[in-house]
């Protein structure tokens, strides 16, 4: 009987530790049981979107009807996102998948799974499908949720873990995503900011916060609100607090530079739709198998031009293929190649490609390499047929915030996306709740 005893707390011990490891998905110093190597690169608890298998390409999540759209849906709602990725293979492989609460910062909240989900909390992408007359071989996924397995009961920052059959820990993909209630209403306005040094460059964001009735008895403590910049984390200013409150508003308007961005420049992009001939940007097109390589012209340096607006995505793609039926599964993978001249070397730090094109990530595929003999940098990147943004960001060492600095210019003309979410912590619960969330454009909204 006491040997019965052990070995079963030894056994309940095990499980525990594989919990523990299973809530480090997305920040831990964790092993691939594939490669062995490091897939989570910081010790961090930190939640993020972020790709763990090099085979996984082009993972696109977005709200159903809208592919260009952020992550975001409102709570008890008709509204569903779509999860579409591609694995750079020719036999099928078994995912599943199942999600994460965390509060306002990513990391895991502290309530359990059946608090905020309704149903199984881990099912199997079905929608999968073959590529079609590609010369790069793939099998597409693709998952809507909320469905008729799953729901969400509570709002919040979530995260969708995407897995092999029987492999909780060992995920592929990570994506975030929020789930809004609809409680408070956000009015924003944009402008110019004054009397600081980013009057010229710079984008401010004041905002007011309706809390139409919700019994919110300190929100100098209570609410934190969130401003993204064109759906990007990376440079988003968080945790702001309030700077007046009164008559159930809460406004933010300060003279400070917390609620400033840069605004930076139109994004740059091309058009690989099509292989057959070539579009802007492309300066030459050619195969050697089993790929094809797209070359893009040299890059112009635009720190020291005026501005000049044209229309973009914002940094993000659209995947479309001119010569078929279903871009999902006809659209091919080619090479494209990056280049951007410079005389010298930047110290201090590295080169990137940037874009939801990688993520809003900087890591090893987007890294440029400098030629010294050519005098430029270089980049080449997979990618799905499709329209691109990007532009180029030097990150200097040790800083996380990829905002285009060198090269690029900025401007507060900039058409850019803001988005403001509000959290809200009652101090009885163990979670965020997200009240309101509300995405303004700049364009035409800009004052001096």
């Amino acid at each position: 009987m006491r040997g019965f005893l052990i070995s079963a707390l030894l056994f309940v011990l095990l499980l525990n530790i594989k919990g523990l490891d299973y809530t480090r998905v997305a920040g831990s110093d964790y092993k691939s049981a594939q490669t062995g190597e490091n897939v989570y690169e910081t010790e961090t608890t930190v939640y993020t979107s972020k790709t763990f298998d090099d085979r996984i390409k082009t993972v696109q999540l977005y709200k159903d009807g809208w592919n260009l759209s952020y992550p975001i849906i409102k709570l008890n709602s008709d509204e569903k996102l779509v999860l579409q990725f591609d694995l750079l293979d020719d036999q099928i492989e078994s995912y599943d998948y199942t999600f994460i609460h965390c509060d306002k910062d990513w990391n895991k909240s502290d309530i359990f799974t059946n608090t905020y989900l309704d149903g199984f909390a881990d099912n199997q992408i079905e929608d999968v499908k073959p590529s079609f007359n590609t010369t790069v071989n793939y099998i597409h996924y693709k998952l809507t949720f909320p469905n008729e397995r799953i729901r969400f009961t509570l709002s919040g920052n979530y995260i969708v873990t995407v897995y092999p059959y029987g492999e909780p820990d060992n995920p592929v993909l990570t994506q975030r995503f929020i789930v809004t209630e609809t409680g408070a209403g956000i009015d924003i306005t944009t402008h110019r900011p004054m009397m600081t040094s980013a009057n010229n460059e710079g984008q401010q964001i004041d905002f007011t916060i309706k809390l139409n009735g919700l019994n919110i008895i300190d929100p100098s403590r209570n609410i934190y609100s969130f401003i993204l910049q064109n759906g990007r984390w990376d440079n988003a200013k968080k945790n702001l607090k309030p700077d007046i409150f009164g008559n159930n508003e809460v406004t933010y308007n300060s003279l400070s530079e917390k609620n400033i961005f840069r605004g930076g420049n139109e994004f740059r992009y091309f058009d690989i739709k099509s292989i057959r001939y070539q579009s802007e940007f492309i300066k030459k097109i050619d195969f050697v198998s089993p790929y094809y390589n797209v070359y893009l012209f040299p890059s112009e340096s635009r720190e020291s031009k005026p501005y000049f607006y044209w229309q973009d995505f914002n940094g993000k793609y659209y995947i479309a293929f001119q010569e078929g039926r279903d871009p999902e599964t006809d659209a091919d993978y080619v090479n494209v190649y990056f280049t951007l001249p410079s005389k010298y070397e930047e110290k201090g730090g590295s080169m990137y490609v940037s874009g939801n094109l990688n993520n809003w990530a900087f890591d090893k595929n987007n890294l440029m390499t400098y030629n010294v003999l050519q005098e430029q940098y270089e980049c080449m990147l997979l990618l799905k047929q499709g329209w691109y943004n990007y532009e180029y960001v030097f990150l200097a060492n040790g800083n996380k915030d990829g905002t285009a600095t060198k090269f690029e210019g900025s401007h507060y003309e900039t058409e850019n996306d803001y988005t403001v979410i509000v959290y809200y912590r009652n101090p009885r619960d163990r979670y965020d709740r997200v009240i309101g969330t509300f995405t303004a454009n700049t364009l035409n909204r800009m004052t001096n």
